[in-house]
C-alpha cells in the first residue's frame, strides 16, 4: 500500500514548480460515453454521492467544488430542488514512479545508510517506504510523480440511467492537487454532451499564477 507524501517533499516540489515554470500544461487522456442527444431546455442537476464519498463529507465537498465550473462551463446548472440529473465525480490521487527515475536509485538488496524516506524499486516492487537499515539505498530519492483521475457518472431522473460517463487520466509532477484536478474535470467535460469516439487527449494551459485565463484544445 503506498503512504502518503511527506510535507518537505510537497513543499520543494511547489517551490521548484513556481520558480522556473511560467505555465502549466495538464495533459489528460479522456474517454467519455453517452446517451444524450442533446440537453433539455432546463439541464439542471444534483450531486450525489456514494456511501464512502458520504462518510468523507469533507473531502467530496472539496471534488464536488472543483467538478461544479467544469458543469457550468457545458451548460449544466445545479439545482438541488428539481433536479433533471443526478451527478457523481471522484477524484484519485496517488504517488507513482517517475518515468525518468533512474532504476538502480533506491534500495538494494544490501543495507542502507541511515534512514528516511525514499522511493524505489526492488523485488517488492516500486513503492513509497521509510525506516533505517535494510531501507533507502545510497543515492537520493527520485523525483515525485502522480498519478490523478477524475470521473463524472450523469444519471437521469427519475429513472436512474446512466446517460453520461467520462473520467479523465494524467500522470505529471504537478504537486498542487488543487490547481490540476479542475482542470481535469473540464477536459473531461470536453464535448459534452456528443464528445468524440474513443480515447482522446485534452491539453490545458493554466498560465502563472494571478491570471485567470485557461485554453483547452483537444488532440
Amino acid at each position: 500500500m503506498r503512504r502518503a507524501l511527506s510535507a518537505p517533499f510537497l513543499i520543494a516540489t511547489s517551490l521548484a514548480l513556481a520558480g522556473c515554470a511560467t505555465s502549466w500544461t495538464v495533459d489528460s487522456q479522456v474517454r467519455s460515453f453517452s446517451r444524450l442527444g442533446a440537453l433539455p431546455p432546463e439541464p439542471t442537476y444534483r450531486f450525489d454521492r456514494l456511501p464512502s464519498q458520504q462518510a468523507q463529507s469533507a473531502a467530496q465537498d472539496e471534488v464536488e467544488a472543483m467538478a461544479a465550473p467544469a458543469l457550468a462551463a457545458v451548460g449544466l446548472r445545479r439545482d438541488d430542488a428539481q433536479p433533471r440529473y443526478a451527478v457523481q465525480v471522484t477524484a484519485r490521487v496517488a504517488p507513482e514512479l517517475s518515468p525518468w527515475a533512474d532504476p538502480w536509485m533506491g534500495p538494494g538488496w544490501g543495507p542502507g545508510w541511515g534512514g528516511g524516506l525514499g522511493y524505489g524499486r526492488g523485488w517488492r516492487g516500486a513503492a513509497w517506504y521509510g525506516g533505517w537499515g535494510w531501507g533507502p539505498g545510497f543515492g537520493p530519492p527520485a523525483d515525485p510523480w502522480y498519478g490523478r483521475e477524475v470521473s463524472v457518472v450523469m444519471r437521469e431522473l427519475p429513472s436512474n440511467q446512466v446517460v453520461y460517463e467520462t473520467r479523465a487520466r494524467h500522470d505529471g509532477p504537478y504537486s498542487d492537487s488543487r490547481a490540476v484536478l479542475p482542470v481535469m474535470f473540464q477536459a473531461a467535460m470536453q464535448g459534452f454532451p456528443a464528445p468524440p469516439a474513443g480515447e482522446r487527449r485534452v491539453d490545458i494551459t493554466l498560465p502563472p499564477k494571478g491570471t485567470r485565463a485557461a485554453a483547452a484544445a483537444p488532440r
